[in-house]
């Protein structure tokens, strides 16, 4: 199977620095990234697409809060450390145009993940999710012991013990946004990238992908049968 799988962190150095060593010194044929066409012509147009009524009752309501509540972290954590949001699959898709080397997104278009999102999403999930934000205001140095993030390092890739971790509390406290963002989601990517490598069997493929997919992703592969059908 010749696919390289790279876990990022969306604003690490640490995975912006890896993704141009490997594409420079590798030179894969082609580079998919974990996104779909409408977040990859936002990100590289570096605009905020502007959300109608339409769009928050077509996605729903807890979708449109889930979003933009992971956007004022992102941009948050980014600014503490210098590293704009994205700038890991911005990375690899300007690379990719300098090399010359076909670009594919392989991840479920966004609306899909977030009208699942607000559909899944459980009474019981929104209290507790309510009920960790508060614990993480008051009592912020238990909570990051408590979810394994001490001395945390915002400019590097977590340690791969510790993204276990992280994914197998989502499971557990939060089983339908774990299924809606990481599990539905690994799946597509895995049959997207499947297609790819069936059509291009000779061809060299680099994935860069959230380190929270990085693993599941691998396992299904292991399942899958490439040269048959």
């Amino acid at each position: 199977m010749n696919l390289t799988i790279i876990g990022t962190s969306h604003i690490a150095k640490q995975s912006v620095d890896e993704i141009k060593t490997f594409i420079e010194t590798q030179k894969p044929d082609i580079v998919a990234v974990e996104l779909d066409i409408q977040r990859a012509a936002a990100l590289m147009q570096e605009q905020k697409n502007k959300v109608s009524l339409g769009d928050i009752l077509q996605i729903g309501l807890k979708g449109y809060i889930f979003v933009k509540i992971g956007q004022i972290v992102q941009e948050k954590l980014g600014k503490m450390v210098g590293v704009a949001p994205g700038s890991d699959m911005k990375t690899a898709i300007n690379l990719a145009k300098k090399e010359k080397l076909d670009v594919v997104f392989i991840d479920q278009p966004i609306r899909i993940t977030l009208k699942n999102f607000s559909k899944q999403l459980t009474w019981r999930e929104r209290f507790r999710f309510l009920g960790e934000m508060v614990k993480g205001l008051l009592f912020p140095k238990k909570q990051m012991r408590d979810m394994g993030m001490t001395n945390f390092d915002l400019t590097k890739v977590p340690a791969e013990e510790v993204i276990e971790k992280l994914v197998g509390q989502m499971r557990q406290k939060y089983p339908s946004v774990y299924k809606t963002l990481i599990s539905d989601r690994n799946k597509y990517m895995v049959k997207s990238l499947v297609k790819i490598m069936r059509k291009y069997p000779d061809k060299r493929i680099l994935a860069v992908v959230g380190a929270g997919h990085k693993k599941g992703m691998e396992a299904l592969l292991l399942k899958v049968d490439i040269v048959n059908e």
